[in-house]
């Protein structure tokens, strides 16, 4: 029998789709969602760990889902990372030829703070009073002409505001703007995963 070139296509084709069926059936997949106590659940590195081996990794989306094909059958741990977050671990994840293994939506990362830098402050007004409800905005100071807001926060009962940010060097600027204020502002020079304090003070505008 002779084969046309279209049909030999075809016949390669189907040659390579159950070849693949076969090899897939020869492996296993694992599933699985990541919850984050704040922040984006996506770019948490997924490592698939055979005692200190690394098998494979990968990330999570912006949903926090990921998925590992192609995983030989067997015994595995699971470790999540990703900065600023406490690392997580399954151990005793069994992976079956032809299966894949859900490892289900409570894979929750809370915040490491041992691992972020933090700004921390007050609002007083001149005579030592705490002021709550009152804005207070960051900045990261670009040059000395531009600077890049970054988040806002109000202040609680106590005056307080807290503000995360990730450990590497750079120059922040705090800034309190209200009604009938001067505005204050402090720059913060960030070094390392440490607590930074400032106070801002709460001046009334002279009439």
């Amino acid at each position: 029998m002779t084969l046309t070139k279209s049909s030999f296509t075809a016949v390669l084709f189907l040659l390579l789709s159950f070849s693949c069926f076969a090899q897939d059936k020869k492996t296993g997949a694992i599933k699985g969602k990541v919850r984050v106590e704040k922040g984006s659940p996506s770019g948490v590195a997924v490592i698939l760990l055979q005692g200190d081996h690394e098998v494979s990794r990968t990330l999570s989306d912006k949903r926090g889902d990921f998925v590992m094909s192609r995983v030989a059958p067997g015994t595995y741990s699971v470790k999540f990372r990703k900065a600023g977050l406490s690392v997580g671990t399954i151990d005793d994840v069994t992976v079956r030829a032809g299966q894949t293994r859900p490892l289900g939506d409570r894979l929750y990362l809370t915040i490491d703070e041992g691992s972020i830098a933090f700004i921390r402050g007050s609002v007083f007004t001149e005579d030592g009073r705490s002021v709550p409800g009152v804005r207070v905005d960051l900045a990261r100071i670009i040059n000395e002409n531009s600077t890049q807001k970054l988040d806002s926060r109000v202040t609680g009962e106590t005056g307080e505001f807290v503000f995360r940010l990730p450990p590497e060097t750079a120059k922040y600027r705090v800034t309190l703007k209200a009604d009938g204020t001067e505005p204050a502002s402090k720059d913060v020079e960030v070094e390392s995963a440490v607590v930074y304090r400032v106070a801002l003070a709460y001046k009334k505008n002279p009439k």
